[in-house]
């Protein structure tokens, strides 16, 4: 409650020292074939793109330390989805805007709640998520969608322009979460809401801009609140989420404040299910097998400064730090070993964690010319550092029976058969830094027709576990890895540019065993270099200016352990290639469209004894292809109506590919008018998600190895309406 009670002053004072607030603006930036331009996004201080006419995604996004790229100039591939796509389809969270990436598909945290997301058939967890460029700022399991200006997705591999994700994922993507900014115009809105089964919702979105020179100062405030039981039988979810963002422009020199704190708590959460030998149908969608005696609850302290300074027209600088000091405390009790017939066993689980965590980066960018070739040298440093504290307590692991086809309340065991420090007093058991150097050159040939990037990164990787009961050191891994990155950009016109790319990921790497299968590890503690996935990728942009879109191949190679001879080492590999269809914009006066298709091979190879060469990796659908219409009714001005439709194909839940989870379809319906009475602006919006009600297992696994089952949501009402004034 300490937490609770100094982040809310916090934002009480920040609030109280500043006006209210309005929607971000953007501010064109086009591209003339001049050399090639390059923009560092500073807590969005720095313009962001324009979003393609409809308002749904923008023409661009951040791409690391090279900056806020146009998508035609960049060698990579991109979509970053808008706050009026937020607004407008009613999203809760980060996973609810994902929904519309047909590269993206959402799951949960291994053991826990955490929104994960799958992209190119590798994990992406939420705590690898970037807040403007760093790295552990957001809230690590769940980030609401009232604090989100961009939802930026990076496509692939990006341990250079990033650095080596702290939490270990980040192979088939990455995503960075751009806060709120004041706009040009006052803004003040009011937004009511309700949802199936009584939960209901109140947010409130206020900004200001305000001094002497141009309005060159602004403020944002943003607080939410949801209550009540959600759509899953006996589920209540509870959220406060208040937030400010600061920011000051003049001639030379940006910077932006920005501090949040959330508080969400769900009780009897729907827990993930682990198949036995065959995968049981999946319950009607709105069946909660939880235990009524289960919960999740995190506190989530954060904020990030970001400057940049402009010493000549050539050269400008930028420094950012952020911070996260976090409290989550759980019960579980997930299902395991589940029957055909949907029998299954559970036992209680009980953990707390507290993380401490700092992150930040320095900067320069030189731009210049040699002869006929333009140059943006960028150089940067980055540093990020963890403490967490730690504390478990099981139930006999024998545990309790139920059913996931009728659940029943099971008496609550005690947590009292296997303990890992102290629950009221946890102790430090872990540590991880982070840092890096990284050095990039963004060439421009032929006046801006051919753009070349040519760069590396420096990475040291360093972790210390530590006994949770008595802090003692069990066990370090130090080790560095250099990752090299090349892109070419080629523009054949202003519409159409070719691109391709090579670039690494970059996983903490592992330290050998004492035994496996049984058998002793020769080479039982030695530490492993950090895992490299390699990405090569070519592929097509077009911009017709009213609508784009991307087509990319795609083959990345990730390395994973094996023992032979009972020698332990990192030879194995997984490979997944593929083809990814992307589409967006508003093709016609009335009519806007996002969506796309990837198809997907994740195939493992060289794997022990060759056992399981050529199977499928575990929960990687070999299709996935999503499209959402929107249509502005024009018989009945200020009426929009909209429809998504999102389909998985199969997917394996065993290793040997003997489990199989069948395919998936999911279609949501909504509709929205705006009207004006008075001077108040008033949107009502009506939504359908699910709307047929479809009963499936939506995601397989996520933590590498796993295969827990995640359950469809259940068909889900929504209503709100928003009142600016």
């Amino acid at each position: 409650m300490n937490l609770r009670k100094s982040a809310l002053a916090v934002m009480v004072n920040v609030a109280c020292v500043s006006a209210p607030t309005y929607a971000q603006t953007e501010q064109s930036s086009t591209n003339n074939n001049k050399d090639i331009e390059h923009i560092t996004i500073n807590g969005s201080q720095v313009d962001l793109r324009d979003s393609f006419p409809g308002g749904q995604v923008s023409r661009g996004g951040r791409a690391g330390i090279l900056g806020n790229l146009d998508m035609m100039d960049s060698p990579f591939n991109s979509t970053n989805f808008t706050a009026e796509l937020i607004r407008e389809q009613q999203a809760k969270s980060v996973a609810d805007v994902l929904q519309n990436d047909p590269v993206v598909r959402v799951a949960k945290g291994f053991g826990n709640f955490q929104e994960l997301y799958i992209m190119r058939g590798f994990p992406v967890y939420s705590d690898d998520m970037t807040y403007n460029g760093l790295y552990g700022i957001l809230p690590r399991q769940y980030v609401a969608a009232e604090l989100l200006e961009r939802v930026e997705v990076f496509r692939g591999a990006s341990a250079f322009l990033n650095g080596a994700a702290p939490g270990g994922s980040g192979l088939g993507g990455s995503v960075n979460i751009v806060p709120k900014r004041a706009g040009d115009e006052p803004l003040n809105r009011i937004t009511l809401g309700y949802e199936s089964q009584g939960h209901l919702y109140g947010a409130a979105d206020i900004s200001r801009r305000f001094g002497d020179d141009n309005n060159s100062t602004g403020i944002r405030a943003n607080l939410v609140q949801r209550r009540g039981e959600t759509n899953i039988d006996n589920q209540d979810r509870e959220l406060s989420v208040a937030s400010v963002g600061v920011d000051h422009q003049s001639d030379h020199f940006r910077v932006s404040l920005d501090l949040g704190f959330q508080d969400h708590q769900v009780d009897a959460p729907r827990p993930t299910v682990t198949p036995a030998d065959s995968i049981p149908e999946p319950p009607q969608s709105d069946t909660n097998f939880a235990q009524e005696w289960t919960y999740t609850n995190e506190r989530q302290f954060f904020g990030a400064v970001r400057g940049e300074y402009d010493f000549t027209d050539n050269v400008t600088a930028w420094a950012a730090y952020g911070f996260r000091t976090g409290e989550e405390d759980n019960i579980f009790a997930n299902p395991r070993n589940a029957q055909e017939n949907g029998d299954f066993s559970a036992y209680r689980f009980d953990n707390v964690r507290n993380d401490d965590i700092q992150s930040g980066e320095v900067g320069v960018n030189i731009e210049f010319k040699t002869g006929a070739v333009g140059h943006t040298v960028i150089t940067s440093a980055s540093v990020f550092s963890l403490e967490s504290e730690n504390a478990y307590a099981f139930s006999d692991f024998a545990g309790f029976t139920g059913n996931i086809y009728s659940p029943e309340t099971a008496t609550i065991p005690d947590a009292d058969f296997f303990i890992g420090g102290e629950l009221d007093n946890p102790l430090v058991t872990e540590k991880t830094d982070l840092s890096s150097f990284a050095l990039a050159d963004m060439m421009s040939f032929n006046d801006g027709k051919i753009l070349v990037t040519l760069g590396g990164r420096a990475q040291n990787i360093e972790t210390r576990t530590y006994d949770y009961n008595t802090g003692d050191e069990l066990s370090s891994y130090d080790e560095s890895q250099f990752t090299p990155v090349a892109g070419v950009v080629y523009k054949s016109s202003e519409q159409l540019s070719y691109y391709a790319n090579y670039i690494e990921g970059l996983l903490p790497g592992e330290v050998a065993p004492t035994t496996s299968g049984g058998e002793a590890i020769e080479n039982a503690g030695e530490a492993f270099e950090p895992y490299r996935a390699e990405q090569i990728e070519v592929g097509l942009k077009y911009d017709a200016g009213q609508y784009g879109g991307s087509l990319s191949i795609f083959n990345t190679s990730k390395q994973t352990s094996i023992v032979k001879n009972n020698i332990f080492s990192t030879d194995a590999e997984q490979q997944n290639q593929g083809i990814e269809l992307s589409v967006f914009g508003m093709p016609t006066d009335s009519l806007r469209i996002l969506g796309g298709f990837t198809w997907l091979d994740a195939e493992m190879t060289k794997t022990q004894d060759g056992i399981l060469d050529g199977k499928t990796a575990i929960g990687v659908p070999d299709l996935q292809a999503n499209i959402n219409l929107e249509w502005d009714v024009n018989a009945l001005p200020g009426l929009t109506l909209d429809a998504r439709a999102a389909y998985t194909a199969e997917q394996y839940a065993s290793a040997d590919n003997n489990l199989k989870v069948d395919a998936s379809n999911r279609f949501d319906l909504g509709a929205r008018y705006n009207l004006l009475v008075g001077l108040t602006d008033i949107t009502i919006r009506a939504r359908v998600d699910n709307l047929f009600d479809n009963d499936y297992w939506a995601s397989v696994g996520g933590y590498p190895g796993s295969n827990y089952l995640v359950l469809s949501e259940p068909r889900t009402f929504k209503l709100s309406a928003s009142f600016s004034f």
